[in-house]
């Protein structure tokens, strides 16, 4: 159900039960978690949300794919569309929300632009895609630098869970 997108250095694929103790990891890393929420996802925590994953390719019919190396097949983060209906503006909610985390070991490789590029490429090819939203924790430059590369453009600031954060908003590119 899970559509599979291979790039020239990674394969973004659904996740699998094997994956969890990968997926714990992820959201435990300090450099991870930094501009997400700030504190280390509890196992509990990570569960839910891993079932999320899940859930919402079933739900949705588009949602996140775990990032993986092409040449040994280890998990270096998630990306893809969701909604999150966090309830911060009708204009926010009204689009679904893209995003993308990477493990700290694969940061500075140009890893993160090339799996979130893909991840829009498929969704912007399927007659739901369109608009997207993605909201960044103000000062993640590593962040911003990916969503303005790929044609997000800022809506407002605001505030979510104690943090300021950019709202932003992204058309299909054809």
């Amino acid at each position: 159900m899970v559509p599979v997108i291979e790039t020239e250095r990674l394969i973004l694929r659904g996740f699998a039960r094997a994956d969890f103790p990968a997926y714990v990891a992820l959201w435990q890393e300090p450099e991870v978690v930094r501009f997400v929420g700030g504190a280390p996802r509890s196992e509990s925590e990570s569960w839910g949300r891993f079932l999320g994953l899940a859930g919402h390719w079933s739900m949705e019919g588009f949602g996140q794919w775990a990032i993986t190396r092409r040449g040994d097949g280890a998990i270096i983060g998630q990306t893809g569309h969701f909604w999150a209906k966090r309830g911060i503006g009708a204009d926010f909610d009204a689009a679904p929300e893209s995003g993308w985390v990477l493990s700290s070991s694969a940061h500075g490789q140009g890893l993160g632009g090339e799996a979130v590029a893909a991840a829009h490429g498929w969704f912007d090819a399927q007659p739901f895609g369109g608009v997207s939203h993605a909201m960044i924790e103000v000062g993640h430059e590593a962040s911003f630098a990916v969503a303005r590369r790929l044609g997000y453009q800022p809506m407002r600031e605001a505030e979510y869970t104690g943090d300021r954060v950019m709202l932003m908003r992204r058309q299909r590119s054809f």
